[in-house]
This record gives structure tokens, sequence and C-alpha cells, in this order.
């Protein structure tokens, strides 16, 4: 397991947060050290202020009204005087910039012999003494007066433009990265075999240029496809037409003739015949039919499998209990067909064919006794007009498995050639249960 996303999105999208987050960061560091000196001069004028108006109104107030003034003061502000005590407990204040800018200050404006404290006595607060005459006296301030004015406000503000930069940074770099995912979807369909309708030509420049690039390829494929299957299809009629004048004159032949040779040369005519219509279900793969989105798996099947039964062949099958398929029934009827065809010609006269569910895909198994295939054989089997000289494919145009790896690839599956236990071929075919349109 990994903490780097996998995806373009979310890689984007976290190196934009952390460069979101540092510049944030670097921000806010910059603002509290450009804030802390203004911020610092105000808090040592309002104590100066409030030690000064202290300081005027016990000398100028009469004797009997200065314990009702320092009454009304703690009451209203929450400012209490206390006068000087030998050997009373001074707690100084914190060591940090900030406060001691603050001190800087209170004592250019009160005079250099101006105590600032943190506690008194035992009494948390902020403590700020003066002198009338030669007595000490100390102004007692709540301790916010010495603190910045609400620190969490500020940092709330910037969470919250963090968490807005970061929203927009994702649905900037979605936009974005919406094209690639039209691009990678439409390359899928390529690689399945099929026709990608054109991606969309907008977006930035580059994005533009590269959708551009990428539909002119799709044509130029979709054309080379459509130019390849008028040629075999052209090719096979002109082939298939003196064909039918040699089968017709073959059996117009009296029976005088030699029989091996007829029998021989209609056997070559039908082989023929098979290998123009396996050239031209090669060709013409992709075209025409649209997936049913109920498909049964089975029943398919067991319909190309009784086929194979009434013509004398020994077909076996084992069907598990599927859930509906989004196929297209023509080309797993060929799929199969090309299996089977497959396994009779170079397995043994028993084949079976399986379905079942396995890790949420539908599974299809063509199980014989042949030969089988040598290892390191399976994937080139599957390439068009490959042949095996030492197992299977000894005759044909080694294009049946091609078929069938095409149509696997059309419905978003996968083919394998399996050594089978006890000896032969099991070709497995892993269909999804999504739809693959």
């Amino acid at each position: 397991m990994t903490l780097v996303p996998r995806t373009l999105l979310w890689r984007s999208v976290l190196l934009i947060a952390l460069l979101l987050v540092i510049a944030h960061l670097a921000w806010l560091q910059i603002f509290r050290v450009s804030e802390r000196e203004p911020r610092a001069r105000q808090v040592a004028q309002q104590i100066a202020s409030i030690v000064n108006l202290t300081r005027a109104a016990l000398i100028t107030a009469q004797p009997a009204k200065r314990f009702e003034l320092l009454d009304e003061l703690s009451k209203e502000e929450g400012i209490q005087v206390y006068s000087g005590e030998r050997g009373e407990r001074i707690t100084p204040l914190p060591d940090r910039p900030f406060l001691r800018l603050v001190e800087t200050e209170v004592r250019r404006q009160l005079g250099a012999g101006t105590r600032l404290a943190a506690g008194r006595n035992g009494i948390r607060g902020a403590w700020v003494s003066f002198r009338i005459d030669s007595d000490e006296y100390w102004v007692y301030m709540p301790r916010s007066r010495l603190e910045r004015a609400d620190p969490l406000r500020w940092l709330g503000w910037g969470v919250l433009v963090l968490a807005l930069a970061l929203l927009g940074a994702y649905l900037i770099v979605a936009r974005i990265n919406r094209p690639l995912r039209e691009l990678a979807r439409a390359a899928g369909e390529i690689g399945r075999g099929r026709t990608p309708v054109p991606v969309s030509e907008t977006g930035p420049e580059e994005i533009r240029t590269l959708a551009r690039a990428f539909n002119s390829m799709a044509a130029d494929l979709k054309r080379l496809d459509e130019d390849r299957a008028m040629l075999l299809a052209g090719v096979s009629h002109d082939l298939r037409t003196p064909l039918s004048r040699i089968r017709l004159g073959l059996e117009m032949l009296d029976g005088k003739g030699d029989a091996a040779l007829k029998a021989g040369l209609v056997q070559d005519v039908a082989d023929i015949d098979a290998a123009i219509g396996q050239f031209l279900d090669f060709a013409r793969l992709a075209e025409g039919e649209a997936a049913v989105p109920t498909g049964d798996l089975n029943v398919i099947v067991r319909e190309v499998c009784e086929r194979y039964a009434r013509a004398g062949n020994r077909v076996s099958t084992q069907l598990e209990r599927l859930p509906p398929l989004a196929l297209r029934p023509s080309a797993i009827q060929r799929l199969i067909s090309n299996l089977v065809d497959n396994a009779l010609r170079h397995g043994s006269p028993e084949v079976e064919v399986a379905t079942r569910m396995e890790n949420s895909r539908a599974v299809i198994e063509v199980l014989d006794r042949g030969p089988g295939i040598p290892p390191g054989e399976s994937e080139n089997m599957l390439l068009p007009f490959t042949r095996l000289d030492r197992a299977r494919s000894t005759s044909g145009t080694g294009l049946g498995l091609a078929i069938v790896d095409r149509i696997a690839r059309l419905h978003g599956g996968s083919v394998q050639l399996l050594p089978r236990e006890g000896g032969g071929l099991r070709a497995r075919v892993e269909l999804p249960f999504e739809p693959s349109d």
C-alpha cells in the first residue's frame, strides 16, 4: 500500500494542496510578524492610558472618594489598584517577542522604572506598576489585555480560505483531467476492437491538440479496418465463385472417376470455404451486433453444444447458475464454436464445456485431452495466423483462437490457454458482469 495517489487527478490535487498549505502557512507567518509590532504598540498604548488615568484619578480625587473610584474601576473595567508590599512575589512576563515589544513600549511611555508582571502574590493577570511620589502601586487588569484579540477567529478564517482554495484546486484539476479520462476511455474502446465516439476537442491548447491527434488516429484506424474488411470480403467473394463452380462440377461427375480423388477435392473445397469464412469472421468481428444487457450465457452454451451433439460429437456440459450478462449472442456463439472446434480438431473426441462464477466474473472453460500447448506458447497462440506444428493448429488458418480473443476483449474479458490436470488443454474465457458498452 502506498500513500501516493495513483491517478493524475489526485496526484495533481495533492501537489497543489501541499503548495497551498505551504503558501498559507508562509502567509500566516508573514502576517503574524508584520502585525506583531503595530499590535504591541496598540496594547502598550492602552495599558499606558489606563495607568495614566488611574494615577491621575488617584492624585486628583478627594481622599474620601478614592475608594469609591477604585471600586467603580473594578466593576466597570475590571481594573484593580493595589499598594506595593515588601516581599511580594512577582512572576515575570513570558519571554515572547510580542510581550517583549509591549514591555519595551510601556516603559518608554511610563518610564524606565515601570514593571510588568504576569502574576503577583500568586494571582495571575496583567500587572503594571506606577509610582505616586515614593509609593508604588500595582494596576491589575485581565490577562486578555496582554493577548492578541481573537486568535481563533484568524485561524478559523485561514482554515476556511485554505479549504476554499483546495476545493477550487480540485475543480480546476478535475476539469483539466476530464478530457484525459475521455481519452483513456476511447483508447480502451480501441483496445477492445471497437470504434469510439470522437472525443471532444476542448480545453487548453495542449489538450485540444492531443484530442485532435487521437481523433485523427482513431479515424485512420477505422478507415484501415474498413479497407481490410472490404479487401477480405472482395477476395473471399472472388474465391468463392470459382469454388462454387468446382463443387458443382465435382457433384456432376459420373461415378466412373476416381472416388478417392473426388472425395479429396470435395474436402479441399470445404476447407478452403471454411478458411474464407474465418477470414470474414475476423474482418467483420466488430460490426453490427449490439450487446443484449440481459444475455443468458448458459442458454447460448447449451444451444451450441446441442448442435455439436446432433452432429455426432461427444460434447458434455457442466453449467452453474449465472446472473444476466451484457452479451453479443452471435459473437459468443462464434467464440464457443471456435473453442469446441479447436478442441475436437486437435484434442480428443470428448470435449467438456463448463461455466461458473469466479471473483465476480463469468467463466467459460472448454476442456479436452489433447496434447496441449507447450509452455511459453499460450500467448502467441492468440495472435492471428499462428500455428504450432508440434501440438495444435497444424491445419486451418490460425485465426480460430485470435477470433476468440477479439470477441472476449470486445466484451471486456480475457482468454487464457492453460494446461489441464491429467493432460490436455483448458481454454478459459473470463467475462465481466458489468455492461461492455
